[in-house]
This record gives C-alpha cells, structure tokens and sequence, in this order.
C-alpha cells in the first residue's frame, strides 16, 4: 500500500465505526493473488504477495485489521531486510505469540525488532475493542493508539502533507459528511485519481524529479511500476453488532495477467463474531 486514508470513529454507534480507502502500488511484474479467504489462516481475508508470502491489507472475522505502507528512504533500502508484508499476516493470522490481542502490545512487540526490515507504517486495529494503532519504524514516535478523526499514510509518517494525502484526506472527509455510509465503489473512485502535484509541492525524497512527480499522483501509472489495486471497507456498529463490507479493483483477476487500469472487483460481507 502507497496511499491510504480512513476516518475512525471508536465511540460510533449505530453507525460507522470505521471507513477507509486505499492503493496499492507495486511493480507489475510481482505476482499477488487478489483478496480472498486464506486457506491456510481460516478467517483471514486479503490479498496475498505471492513473493514475500505476506500482505498489504487484511481482516479477520473476528475484528482484526491491518495495513502496511512502505516508508520511502531509497538510500537505506537493505536487500537482506526481512519482507514487510508478513507485518500485517503475522497480526491477522496470531502470529509472534500474540497472547494478549491488543492492538498496540503487537506494535510494541514490533518495535523490538524495528531496525531489522526497511522503513514502513503499520496500522493494526481490533474493532472488538474498538481499537487502532500505528507505528512506523522511521519515526522516533513510539507506537501509539489513534485518536479519532480522518486520517492519512502514504510513504512517510502518519498524516505527512504530502499533496495527495491532503487532498483524498480531504475528499474522504467531504465524502462522509455528505454520506456517512457512502458506496464503496464511490471510495474506490475517489482514490483512482491521476493528477500529479505541482512541482513546487513535491517532496524530495531523494529520487529524481521526474519519478517525485509521477508518484504524486493517487492513481499511479508508470510502465514498470504503479497503483495496483484499491480496497475500500467500513466497518458499521449496530449496537453490539459489527458488520464489515469491503470491495477490492485491481487489474489481475487472479491469473497474474495484469491489465492496466484494472477493473476486476472482488466484494465481500460478513459479521464480526
């Protein structure tokens, strides 16, 4: 995930809890199975990175979330790093001797062993415990539990004003103040936007500028690399019920024949046990 936005609302009743919209950017040449039930972790939803074995985004039936940006810092990227993704499948599948379940003891435990993979954010909730956390291994920040309100990650910490992220935080807010329960293919839209930045908004990171500006945009699409999927999903509280409806576009229907821009949509229902 490069871009990724969400309103969290842990007090909410009978209404939503949680809304988020994200994408996925990635080289199209790394092959991944698109969102499904995992065979081997019953309960576990998401998409599956067919060369790290782990993922990106994820839930679970019984109320746990995560997701994971790459912090981009190319001159620190280590070839040996262990795969970032199993960050998220670790959480999701009880990995790590997860004894506790919370949210922010699995981030804590995290940050032991930080230094050890390449920079990203994770975002892991319990919708349960109405619960959710961040930490990313570049910030002197300690992981933390998040307050309410609308926020944002994309390849920098958490709520950075890169201009795409201060836009579609924006978008998302508009959005929900029209409609608390919008369509999910109406966040999915919102986020498969190509309109760069301007010149003089760009962060430096240190890559090129011509490589700054094509990934200012939310919809990514470069000939090697781009935005490879986009995932909306609300969690709805009634009362004590917890409903989650997700919807995922990517452009491989599961035949690792990547078509740009994709349109293969994958949607999903269930209630929190």
């Amino acid at each position: 995930m490069c871009l990724i936005v969400f309103d969290w609302r842990p007090d909410a009743s009978d209404s939503p809890l949680f809304t988020l919209t994200a994408n996925r950017d990635e080289f199209l040449k790394r092959t991944a199975q698109p969102m499904h039930w995992w065979d081997d972790a019953p309960g576990l939803l998401a998409g599956r990175d067919l060369v790290g074995g782990g993922t990106w985004l994820g839930m679970t039936r019984d109320g746990r979330f995560a997701a994971l940006t790459n912090y981009r810092a190319p001159s620190e990227m280590r070839a040996d790093a262990p795969t970032r993704g199993t960050l998220v499948s670790n959480w999701l599948s009880g990995e790590r001797g997860i004894e506790s379940g919370a949210p922010l003891d699995y981030l804590l435990r995290v940050a032991q062993d930080g230094d050890m993979y390449n920079g990203f954010n994770l975002l892991v909730g319990d919708w349960t415990r109405r619960e959710l956390a961040w930490y990313c291994n570049r910030s002197p920040a300690a992981p933390a539990l998040l307050a309410p309100g609308t926020h944002g990650i994309s390849n920098a910490v958490l709520d950075t004003p890169w201009p795409k992220l201060v836009r579609k935080r924006a978008e998302l807010a508009r959005t929900l103040a029209d409609d608390s329960r919008p369509p999910l293919t109406t966040l999915i839209g919102l986020m498969r936007d190509p309109r760069v930045a301007r010149d003089d908004e760009l962060p430096a990171t240190g890559i090129s500028l011509e490589r700054e500006r094509a990934l200012s945009a939310a919809f990514i699409d470069t000939p090697e690399y781009g935005t490879r999927g986009t995932t909306a999903m609300q969690v709805v509280a009634q009362h004590k019920r917890l409903s989650v409806s997700a919807l995922e576009r990517s452009d491989d229907n599961g035949s690792h024949r990547v078509k740009r821009p994709g349109d293969y949509e994958r949607s999903f229902t269930f209630d929190i046990a």
